[in-house]
């Protein structure tokens, strides 16, 4: 908000001349160094000193001096038109999609490590522009996408949505996590967890993650007995790990490398869903299109299409 007490007038030619003048401390040098006329140079001088209500500089026989309120002036000129050439730089390295805020939604199947993945390539190439991450489901996303107050989601995707375009970049599928005593059987694949403790990310976390786990234990026959739900990938593979029951994860959760706990294929065609890099059609802005090209280009380059989730996860032949 611009203060209302502030004078008018006063510009950055005003203060670069005041700079230069008592830099070199000589009306002429100044004024060829500032490219204008001597009578030009002592019009913007008495227009400041108007301004401060005083004197700035004492003329002498061969050159100027400071006043007291000089020294004081030019120290805070030399600051703000630092500050004036930093903001423009800033400002033109926003322009190009270099410099500004970025703010992404993220849910429980991208953090493991599609969306590390793009990040650390989009800060190599921008290391300037602040990123405000925000852990959201994918309902929760969309909305905060259309109101403007996210500028890009890694979202489930969905049929259709107004105003919003969809970027595919990671087909995810739902892995049985479970621990070497768990009643799961290769030959059975999923249905032989029907009668296990399951352990779940919380619906209010990510209703569509929660929704898809009921649905594919529904689909193999048993609703699944939930026993505990957690807030985070994380801490639910840990639950896993201590016994405490069974659980549907995504995929990416192998590059987690969490002891004791092995991810089991699920082997229905329901167990996948794509998942996409969501924003607004009209108003992305230059920081956006250049996130989407680092992400287009990432899935392109095949590091996201499979995120490498072949490793830790063991494939089996169950009933399709």
């Amino acid at each position: 908000m611009i203060d209302p007490t502030a004078p008018p007038d006063l510009d950055t030619a005003l203060l670069r001349s005041f700079v230069v003048l008592a830099e070199e401390r000589h009306f002429g040098q100044a004024a060829l160094r500032l490219h204008v006329s001597q009578p030009g140079l002592s019009k913007r001088l008495r227009r400041l000193e108007e301004m401060v209500g005083g004197p700035l500089l004492v003329r002498g026989y061969r050159d100027v001096r400071l006043t007291e309120p000089g020294r004081v002036l030019l120290e805070r000129a030399r600051s703000l038109l630092r500050e004036a050439g930093q903001a423009i730089e800033v400002s033109r390295e926003a322009v190009r999609g270099e410099a500004g805020l970025l703010r992404i939604g993220f849910g429980v199947a991208s953090i493991a490590e599609l969306l590390p993945q793009v990040l650390l390539r989009f800060r190599r190439a921008h290391p300037r522009v602040q990123i405000e991450m925000r852990d959201m489901s994918s309902p929760a996303q969309v909305e905060a996408l259309r109101r403007g107050e996210i500028d890009l989601a890694f979202v489930r995707q969905p049929s259709s949505e107004a105003g919003i375009e969809w970027l595919p970049i990671l087909r995810e599928r739902l892995v049985a996590a479970v621990q070497p005593r768990s009643p799961w059987r290769d030959r059975e694949g999923l249905p032989s967890l029907a009668r296990a403790p399951f352990v779940v990310c919380s619906r209010a976390v990510s209703a569509s993650y929660y929704d898809h786990v009921v649905a594919l234990c529904r689909g193999a026959g048993f609703a699944p007995r939930i026993v505990t739900e957690t807030n985070d990938l994380f801490s639910l593979l840990q639950l896993v790990r201590a016994g405490v029951g069974v659980a549907l994860v995504p995929s990416a959760a192998a590059a987690m490398r969490v002891p004791g706990v092995r991810l089991k294929k699920v082997a229905v065609d329901a167990a996948a869903w794509d998942i996409a890099l969501a924003r607004r059609k009209q108003d992305s802005g230059p920081l956006v299109e250049a996130f989407v090209r680092v992400a287009r280009q990432a899935a392109l380059d095949g590091g996201l299409a499979s995120v490498r989730r072949s490793r830790g996860v063991e494939s089996i032949s169950g009933p399709r």
